[in-house]
């Protein structure tokens, strides 16, 4: 039996995130936005910093490819 091969699908992107431990993946259209994927993910965005290959990078960047973004929880206090 021949193991079925990935074929990209052209309207679709997956973004793999890694967050707290966890690696999670996100589907989404490509020009969507690194906001578009922590929200479709259920995190609130002014709660983490993005990072694509140990750059911050800004969350209204646009995504045109799969990539692996990492997030890094920001933490406040007084």
């Amino acid at each position: 039996m021949k193991s079925e091969e990935r074929t990209p699908n052209p309207k679709h992107m997956e973004i793999t995130v890694e967050h707290e431990g966890e690696t999670l993946l996100a589907n989404v259209t490509p020009g969507s936005t690194i906001r578009d994927v922590i929200s479709s993910l259920d995190i609130h965005p002014s709660t983490v910093l993005a990072v694509f290959n140990g750059v911050i990078i800004p969350h209204d960047s646009q995504l045109n490819e799969d990539v692996l973004i990492e997030l890094i929880t920001v933490s406040s206090g007084g």
